[in-house]
């Protein structure tokens, strides 16, 4: 075998076929051509109207049984965000599916605080647009206990916090752990 030398010079970029890289909607077409279905989100997660909420409004809500010491410290930021979905510049249609795909992930992987980055919009057509919508969604979404404004560190009222409800598996540790009844079927 002969000796190798060493490139001289900058290392040339990787190579690539000489086709851009695919779009959002060359990647929905070959979805679709694989019979891949993208999953749904459900319904009450509505693409209708929703109340608006002003750019800088500061957005809290919480289910009820929730208690005040949990929402006072998800309000300062004492829970750790495990994963972040940043939908800055998506569409509400897009961002909809979004959220109910991340929602259910972090759900599955046991997360119990998220934060979602929507933004405030305030330089768009409707401002707010986005920030109304993931509000409306976070109160109707069956995974979420509560969710608030995030600090001003972690984005203030252009993100929330949310707080998510416990997985089945932790639940029924949390009840070993600590006595509770067992859930009668």
């Amino acid at each position: 075998m002969a000796d190798v030398e060493p490139l001289r010079g900058k290392p040339k970029a990787a190579l690539t076929s000489g086709h851009p890289a695919p779009t959002a909607a060359h990647l929905r077409a070959r979805e679709a051509a694989l019979g891949i279905k993208p999953e749904e989100p459900p319904g009450y997660l509505t693409l209708g109207d929703v109340p608006p909420v002003a750019p800088r409004d500061f957005v809290e809500w919480r289910r009820e049984g929730v208690q005040d010491l949990v929402v006072s410290r998800l309000r300062r930021g004492h829970y750790d965000a495990r994963d972040s979905l940043d939908l800055h510049g998506e569409r509400v249609q897009r961002a909809r599916r979004m959220v109910h795909v991340f929602l259910t992930q972090c759900h599955a992987r046991g997360y119990r605080c998220v934060r979602i980055v929507h933004g405030r919009g305030e330089k768009a057509v409707t401002p707010g647009r986005l920030k109304s919508y993931v509000n409306a969604w976070l109160q109707v979404h069956p995974l979420v206990n509560a969710f608030v404004s995030a600090t001003r560190e972690a984005g203030g009222t252009g993100a929330v916090f949310v707080l998510l409800k416990k997985s089945r598996s932790e639940s029924d540790l949390n009840r070993e752990r600590h006595g509770g009844k067992a859930d009668e079927e």
